[in-house]
């Protein structure tokens, strides 16, 4: 198996047991909590973001406003295929899994919606071919909820992995500049948003976001190998002081795809140094926590990122009945 090149073994990843998957009924899919699945660790941000990204991905990437952590990308690919597999990444924004998945040796297609985003991934991409990547890929401008059909049939059924990350719309922040660099009194914000296209998915209330993602993942199915494996990255944000459960949302959707939950994967977004975790909060988020905190609610950092791992299905199964998406609960929790 490949090492991703972000590690630092024999720290690479530490896993801890979990429940055992639920017995289920052959030909149909019970649906699984995030409590149901096995747990590992993943040890990915030794580097801060911006060192990983260095010499592998051009200037402009920084301005895209949620980036997939490259070491995310590459551990998943490492361990979910072999060299020469095929990778798809349906929502891939500057093309992190095709540049990690070409640097490991794999091939990759991407589908972005936002032109400037295509371009930028293609100048990554073009970067990757220079400084020696092996793996071929391409990137195609469309729409995720229809990827098999912009991409060609001749790669129909040959993806290995599907490795994305839904967008978190308005809870992107993006980044800031203070008063010393602007000349302005205050925090000036820019890079907020993926783009202006009333497509995107990134302007959709919640509800819609995540029956959009169900539809996403019942397409790509037709692009999955038998037998493929999905990994889908996701973390959980506040709306208006409510919790909006994106990890348990993703699996709902997975499920009602007609993919089988397998693993969660905790991605993390802290350095590990010995005992104890060093955490890289971004300027929002600590402010945030803070102010959350001097009104008497216990909010804490989030230092990792949900890696939830699913399966394709040797043979259709029928979902079961879902909650969280049609007629269900909300995926959304009050706030403790």
């Amino acid at each position: 198996m490949t090492t991703s090149p972000y590690e630092t073994a024999p720290q690479a990843q530490v896993c801890t047991a979990g429940p055992p998957t639920p017995r289920v009924p052959v030909g149909t899919v019970a649906p699984v909590t995030l409590a149901c699945l096995p747990t590992s660790v993943w040890v990915t941000a030794q580097k801060d973001a911006r060192n990983q990204r260095r010499d592998h991905y051009t200037p402009e990437s920084a301005a895209h406003p949620a980036k997939m952590l490259p070491a995310i990308a590459a551990h998943a690919i490492a361990t979910y295929t072999t060299p020469g597999q095929l990778v798809l990444d349906p929502m891939c924004g500057i093309g992190t899994t095709l540049v990690e998945a070409v640097h490991l040796g794999r091939d990759a297609i991407g589908v972005e919606l936002e032109g400037r985003w295509t371009a930028v991934a293609k100048a990554n991409l073009n970067q990757a071919r220079t400084s020696g990547a092996t793996g071929r890929a391409t990137v195609h401008t469309g729409d995720a909820r229809t990827a098999h059909t912009v991409i060609g049939e001749e790669h129909h059924g040959r993806a290995q992995l599907l490795l994305t990350s839904p967008p978190y719309g308005a809870s992107v922040h993006g980044q800031v500049r203070a008063t010393r660099e602007t000349g302005r009194r205050g925090i000036g914000k820019f890079d907020t948003t993926y783009g202006n296209n009333p497509a995107n998915l990134a302007h959709a209330p919640t509800d819609d976001l995540l029956e959009a993602f169900t539809t996403i993942l019942t397409n790509c199915l037709p692009l999955l190998a038998p037998g493929g494996t999905v990994a889908v990255t996701a973390r959980p944000w506040r709306h208006h002081g409510e919790l909006v459960d994106l990890p348990a949302a993703v699996i709902a959707a997975g499920q009602a795809a007609g993919l089988v939950p397998v693993e969660r994967c905790v991605a993390l977004l802290a350095g590990l140094r010995d005992d104890r975790l060093v955490a890289r909060p971004s300027f929002f988020q600590l402010k945030n926590v803070r102010a959350a905190r001097a009104a008497g609610v216990p909010m804490h950092l989030i230092v990792h990122e949900d890696v939830l791992v699913f399966t394709k299905p040797q043979t259709p199964q029928l979902p079961a009945q879902m909650t969280g998406l049609q007629g269900g609960p909300s995926s959304r929790a009050a706030a403790t």
